[in-house]
C-alpha cells in the first residue's frame, strides 16, 4: 500500500529531503521559492512527455528526461551518463495523474485509427505496431509503476537517491509517493 504526501508548506517536506535537490524541487515547484543560480545539476528528473505538465525550476537545476509514462526502462545509458559525467546524485521520477500510458491497451482502436488518419499508416501496419509495442510501454497504475521503477533505479544505482513523485494535473502540484502503510 502507498499514499501520496502533499507538500504545501516547507514543514511538509520530509526530513530526508530537506537541504537536498529533492527538497529544492518541492520548494521551487510547489512553494514558488525564489530561484537560485546553479552552475551544475545534481538532479535528474524523469517525467512523462505529456503536455499538461510544466515544472517551475531555475536554469541549470536539473537534467530532464521526458518519455511516455515517465518510463525510463529504455534510457539507462542516458541516466548513467547524467550520473557518471554530469555528477547527478538524485533522481526524481515523476509520474502524473490521468496518464495516457496507464492501461494503454484500452486505447488500441484510437491508436490504430489515429495512425491511419493522422500519419497515413495502413490499418494492419498500425495494428501490428500497437500489438508489438503497447505491452512494453503500458505502465499500468501510475503510482505503482513509479514506485517499481524507482526501486529498479535504486537497485541499479545504489549510491543515487531515487525518489517517486506524482504530478497531479488537477492542481499542478508534486506529491511524494510513500510506500509506507498508513497507521
Amino acid at each position: 500500500m502507498h499514499r501520496l504526501i502533499a507538500i504545501t508548506k516547507a514543514e511538509d517536506i520530509p526530513a530526508e529531503f530537506k537541504d537536498t535537490p529533492i527538497g529544492n524541487l518541492f520548494e521551487y515547484h510547489n512553494l514558488k521559492a525564489p530561484h537560485k543560480k546553479y552552475t551544475e545539476a545534481k538532479l535528474l528528473i524523469g517525467m512523462c512527455m505529456d503536455n499538461r505538465k510544466r515544472l517551475n525550476l531555475p536554469e541549470n537545476f536539473a537534467y530532464i528526461l521526458r518519455t511516455g509514462g515517465a518510463n525510463l526502462r529504455h534510457n539507462d545509458f542516458h541516466i548513467s551518463y547524467a550520473i557518471a559525467v554530469g555528477g547527478v546524485q538524485y533522481v526524481a521520477l515523476i509520474g502524473h495523474t490521468q496518464c495516457g500510458m496507464s492501461q494503454v491497451s484500452n486505447r488500441k482502436q484510437k491508436f490504430v485509427e489515429g495512425l491511419h488518419h493522422n500519419a497515413g499508416w495502413d490499418m494492419k501496419k498500425a495494428e501490428d505496431h500497437f500489438k508489438q509495442d503497447a505491452p512494453k510501454n503500458d505502465i499500468g497504475i501510475e503510482t505503482d509503476f513509479i514506485l517499481s521503477e524507482t526501486k529498479r533505479l535504486s537497485a541499479r544505482y545504489p549510491k543515487i537517491k531515487a525518489v517517486p513523485l506524482i504530478y497531479k494535473v488537477e492542481d499542478h502540484l508534486l506529491y511524494w509517493i510513500s510506500d509506507k502503510v498508513q497507521s
